[in-house]
């Protein structure tokens, strides 16, 4: 059998994950899919594992997010645009973690993180618990546009939001009946996960070929209040280069951390490996270094797509030039 390979992040080549006695450290089984793109979007609800019940209505979800995505790419649009819109829709969908029906932290409070960014001129906005706005995806874009800062948290995102004339809302809008539930499964040990899969996003590339990125996420259940995950931090949940790729990650966020995911991948492809290759080895080494799961979504600079999973599920959906098609 011959032997499995990750990425070296600092060598940038591949290296055998083997002891000197020539045994597999760790394996992990990894789902994949790829695809061409050209112009278009591609969206996740979360990497997990999400009861079969609720697949229907987390990949109707992810459709329809990615339908208005491109739509605003079939009408001449940004891909920053785009990744945006998507990001919104699944934001106002509760049957997902973020925005509306976030994870709830141990207070019972919604505490959100999200990210944009740009690939053409690698500008991004960014929040990290952040409580009472509806869609925070909006606030990190406004951070993209209208602050030399990336990343805002806590009662000063709060307040620049409002200085740019983003609305509080009653933080008992963002809770729902869902999240009330997981969160008390989980106090009560019978639970150590989430009911929604972790995160959500959306990539996109648009006809001048710029690709953009953004993610959105109430974290993980039962979290600290205060804690910030993967989501918000260029490089590791969310990451967009015209001269690479752009990535949408999800799962354990201190594993995605602790690799700078998205970047390794955008490093994987600089270097010259296939994008399937990028995308399931990267997960490869978040597994085998962190013990940790996830997913990742990815375009790259070519127009070609990826996604890639080492959990039960994770929801998705593609609109594009060239293909339409969804899953979990």
């Amino acid at each position: 059998m011959p032997p499995r390979f990750i990425l070296d992040p600092l060598a940038l080549r591949w290296v055998s994950p083997t002891s000197s006695k020539g045994t597999t450290l760790f394996a992990v089984s990894i789902v994949t899919r790829v695809g061409k793109v050209g112009a278009g979007v591609l969206v996740h609800g979360g990497a997990g594992a999400v009861d079969a019940a609720r697949h229907d209505a987390h990949v109707e979800g992810c459709r329809l997010a990615a339908a208005c995505g491109y739509a605003i790419i079939a009408g001449g649009g940004s891909a920053l645009d785009a990744a945006q819109e998507a990001a919104r829709y699944l934001e106002d969908a509760p049957q997902f973690n973020a925005g509306t029906g976030a994870a709830l932290n141990m207070e019972g409070e919604v505490e959100h993180d999200a990210a944009i960014m740009c690939g053409e001129t690698l500008r991004a906005g960014a929040v990290a618990a952040l409580r009472s706005f509806k869609n925070p995806i909006e606030v990190a874009r406004s951070i993209l546009e209208h602050s030399t800062h990336v990343l805002l948290a806590g009662a000063g995102a709060a307040r620049f939001a409002e200085e740019r004339g983003h609305v509080r809302v009653d933080p008992t809008s963002l809770v729902t009946d869902a999240a009330r539930e997981a969160l008390e499964r989980v106090r009560g040990g019978r639970e150590t996960h989430g009911w929604a899969g972790g995160t959500i996003g959306a990539v996109a590339r648009d006809r001048a070929g710029h690709v953009a990125a953004a993610t959105s996420t109430g974290g993980t259940v039962a979290k600290l209040a205060g804690r910030v995950g993967d989501s918000p931090i260029i490089g590791a949940g969310t990451l967009a280069d015209d001269e690479s790729c752009s990535v949408s990650a999800t799962g354990d966020g201190e594993g995605i951390l602790k690799i700078g995911l998205a970047r390794l991948i955008a490093c994987a492809l600089a270097a010259g490996v296939p994008l399937e290759d990028a995308t399931s080895r990267a997960l490869e080494v978040l597994a085998r270094r962190t013990r940790a799961t996830g997913g990742v979504i990815v375009i790259d600079r070519h127009g070609a797509w990826a996604l890639a999973r080492n959990t039960r599920t994770m929801s998705w959906a593609l609109a594009s030039d060239e293909e339409t098609d969804a899953g979990i």
